[in-house]
């Protein structure tokens, strides 16, 4: 049914959490339709963990930009040119990613045409953000002639291990909190997260994040008249947090990681989104899904494509004005 050609394929994310997440998407499609071949995944040192367990992927290159940027950018060339690839779909719109691609010895070479290097890809997509498509149908663009037009769900693929682990959270109806997001004007307001939270007494609450988010969780448990609440900042893996969101009533997410890990999972989910809007295509995908975001029509919003590490204008009102009773 379907050609044999590809029987190696690399896709190279070397972005963030998220985008590793949707990127996903692609290789849920590519192993539906071409499922003898062997597909590698190049991402950034740190992320490797989102795919572990993964059953549809042979191996995962980890490119360390932390250490030696450029020297194991080589190292990683090295490591790619040997292999040989049937085809290499490159994700990302830099330079760097963009030479890997070149001198890749790729047989066919797909990418962005807002990357610098896409004069030598054979098949190359426009990315427009803003244009009502979802992040992910940007990405299966890139192989919608090989396969189908309509992307794929990301998926994570929690271990049984990973489930065990997060089963003694699970003894009552409870719902997660991811309140941080790497940029502040991304994130709603800690006081709107302590006014939900509050919101939420008949639930266990869990508040979730990286180890740098437990003070900022701390503060928000402070404030709260709730005593069913815990923090769990930096004491889950990303796929332990995928296990534990996976059943809970309700995910509370910004416009950042955790919407993408629920999504990964079909998990319930709630997503804020402040100053970014969902149609830049990085929108929920869950069947019950929902977005929250401020109804008034402000002449600052949106200020950025990620947001910033405080409010341009000074008063933050695409935050404060979400109306969380919606």
């Amino acid at each position: 049914m379907h050609s044999n050609k590809y029987n190696k394929i690399l896709i190279i994310q070397t972005a963030f959490i998220g985008d590793v997440i949707l990127a996903s998407a692609l290789i849920e499609k590519l192993n539906q339709y071409f499922p003898e071949a062997k597909i590698d995944f190049l991402l950034r040192k740190g992320n490797e963990t989102l795919l572990q367990n993964n059953p549809k992927i042979n191996k995962v290159l980890i490119w360390d930009k932390k250490t030696s940027k450029y020297k194991n950018l080589f190292k990683i060339l090295k490591q790619i040119r040997k292999e040989k690839y049937d085809l290499l779909i490159n994700l990302q719109r830099f330079a760097s990613s963009g030479l890997l691609t070149c001198f890749s010895n790729a047989k066919e070479k797909r990418g962005f045409d807002k990357n610098p290097f896409s004069f030598c890809f054979d098949k190359k997509s426009k990315h427009k953000i803003n244009n009502g498509k979802h992040e992910t149908e940007r990405n299966q663009e890139l192989i919608s002639d090989i396969t189908d037009n309509k992307a794929n769900k990301p998926k994570l693929y929690p271990s049984t291990a990973d489930f065990e682990f997060v089963s003694k959270y699970k003894n009552e109806k409870y719902i997660t909190m991811a309140p941080a997001s790497v940029w502040f004007t991304k994130q709603l307001p800690k006081e709107k997260w302590i006014e939900l939270v509050n919101a939420n007494k008949e639930y266990k609450v869990f508040l979730l994040g990286a180890a740098s988010d437990y003070e900022l969780c701390n503060e928000i448990i402070k404030k709260t008249a709730h005593n069913n609440i815990e923090n769990l900042s930096g004491k889950l893996s990303f796929l332990q947090s995928a296990a534990l969101m996976n059943d809970a009533a309700m995910n509370y997410v910004n416009d950042s990681a955790p919407l993408h890990i629920a999504s990964a999972m079909n998990a319930n989910v709630t997503a804020f989104f402040c100053s970014t809007i969902p149609e830049f295509g990085f929108g929920p995908l869950s069947d019950n899904s929902k977005i929250l975001q401020v109804q008034e029509k402000l002449d600052c919003r949106p200020c950025g494509l990620h947001g910033f590490k405080s409010c341009p204008e000074k008063h933050f009102d695409c935050g404060f004005k979400i109306n969380l009773k919606e």
